[in-house]
């Protein structure tokens, strides 16, 4: 597959605009307060895991990369930034912060997370350092990259783990929030472990294989189900899977294997059956004994009808005969959280060639009080498997043998022995603006996410009442942070 086909590129479009107004009039008063080019580190997280998941999968930063790379203000942007008026009905922007604007040039450091990482509430899934200014324009656009393709990268593995190993399908083109919504969702849930999709756009520009069947209506439009199959096969006899639950599913299946006899008569061999009504646990153990009687054992039975990880369970446990998934609404809309709720926010500050000021935002809610610092993420395993997350940060540095701490309860406490093996997490991107990071294919991000859910234990991977993993601060940011808070809060000797 071509990397370069990954992600969309259309050099006649700026997406600078993709952005709050707020984020312009922060700009605009940062150039004019003359604090533009003071140094600034932001990170971008989430607080909690969704649809109460033991973990989650990073995903997006391929379109997060191409979007800082060709991150530029064109002579249109511009122009409509100069009809943006205030209460006054006076332009809201001054004319040479719109010049300032169409001469910026990026040349911020980004460090992030590979796509296809097993992450945990609180850790950094990116870090930008660089000028306030630039900083803080790039804040809107990398969470709208981020939080969907990773809330829909863990809604595909949780919906692939119930799968047990067996192929599930994205079906969701025409229940996804727009193109960009449906095309993005495509990518996201191949990341996250599904082996295809039916929204062939998707299948050209990112090398996705692409799967589909025929609709209801394909059988309404014949005479009978049997001249329907009949002439599906001989259109497309290589790529039979028939659709069997327009009438009588039961017999539907008998039409099929009819028709699949025909086909194995002349060289061919037809790929199996589709269920998307009715009770499919019944009906795939039916339809398993008519196929596997009628001699065709390895005919596949894919099951659809919203389905997720949930109901697939709940299907295995019933002992279906289904081993191929179609699932669709619950995966692209992510239906049972539709926002992932990744913030990005400001943790460090200096003024150039300065020391760094550790900074956080205070909060009467204990999960929404902000880490301090230039924060990484040490990883420490156990043979084959995660045993622990350290986040810390570069200034203070990591102890060769650490302690974390939770972020929500301070009792709650993990030691790493001296020489655990661990590994950094957040990797280089970009450098002074220019990048230096060589982006994985997206079949390399998809197999990152297997390999990286093979380390887990198994508790954590339950898609109900999972196990919680040990992901804290060090001990000494977590010092810090307690130092920064009884000092923005008064407290005496602070």
């Amino acid at each position: 597959m071509n990397p370069a086909a990954e992600t969309p590129k259309s050099p006649d479009l700026s997406l600078a605009l993709l952005t709050d107004l707020y984020q312009l009039t922060m700009a605009c008063a940062y150039w004019k307060s003359g604090t533009a080019d003071k140094e600034a580190a932001f990170h971008l997280c989430f607080r909690a895991a969704p649809f109460q998941s033991g973990f989650t999968i990073a995903c997006g930063l391929a379109q997060a990369i191409d979007y800082i790379r060709n991150f530029h203000f064109d002579s249109s942007d511009l122009a409509y930034l100069a009809t943006i008026v205030g209460r006054d009905r006076q332009p809201l922007f001054d004319h040479r912060f719109l010049e300032y604007l169409g001469n910026l040039k990026f040349i911020c450091d980004v460090d992030a997370m590979p796509e296809g990482t097993v992450v945990f509430p609180h850790e950094p899934l990116l870090r930008v350092q660089g000028p306030i200014l630039q900083g803080q324009l790039l804040e809107t656009p990398l969470l709208n990259f981020i939080n969907f393709q990773t809330l829909i990268a863990t809604k595909a593995a949780r919906i692939s783990l119930a799968a047990r190993g067996e192929p599930v399908i994205e079906f969701g083109l025409r229940r996804a929030q727009g193109v960009d919504g449906a095309l993005t969702a495509s990518r996201a849930a191949y990341v996250g472990g599904c082996s295809g999709t039916s929204n062939v756009l998707a299948g050209k520009r990112f090398g996705i294989p692409v799967a589909g069947t025929h609709a209801h209506s394909w059988v309404l439009s014949f005479e009978s189900e049997l001249k329907a199959f009949a002439a599906y096969a001989e259109a497309l006899p290589n790529n039979c899977i028939f659709l069997v639950d327009t009438y009588d599913s039961l017999e539907g299946v008998r039409h099929a294997i009819e028709i699949g006899k025909q086909l194995r008569e002349h060289g061919y061999e037809f790929m199996g059956i589709r269920l998307d009504s009715g009770d499919l646990a019944f009906l795939s153990v039916k339809a398993r004994k008519l196929l596997d009687d009628a001699g065709f054992p390895n005919a596949a039975i894919l099951g659809s009808n919203d389905l997720d990880e949930h109901i697939i369970e709940s299907l295995k446990t019933q002992g279906a005969m289904i081993n191929v998934w179609g699932v669709g609404t619950r995966l692209v809309t992510a239906y049972d959280q539709p926002a992932l709720g990744g913030v990005y926010k400001l943790s460090a500050i200096r003024n150039p060639g300065g020391q760094w000021e550790p900074k956080l935002k205070l909060s009467e809610q204990a999960a929404k009080i902000t880490n301090p610092g230039i924060l990484q993420v040490r990883r420490f395993r156990s043979g084959n498997e995660f045993i622990g997350d350290a986040i810390y940060d570069l200034e203070l540095g990591l102890p060769l043998a650490p302690t974390i701490v939770d972020p929500l309860d301070p009792t709650r406490r993990k030691h790493f022995a001296l020489e655990t093996p661990h590994e950094d997490l957040l990797v280089p991107i970009f450098r002074g603006g220019h990048l230096i990071y060589a982006c994985p294919s997206l079949e390399d991000a998809r197999r990152r996410t297997q390999e990286q859910l093979a380390m887990l234990h198994s508790g954590l991977k339950r898609a109900v009442n999972p196990h919680q993993y040990p992901a804290g601060l060090e001990l000494g940011l977590d010092k810090l942070k307690t130092s920064l808070i009884l000092k923005a809060r008064g407290e005496p000797g602070h």
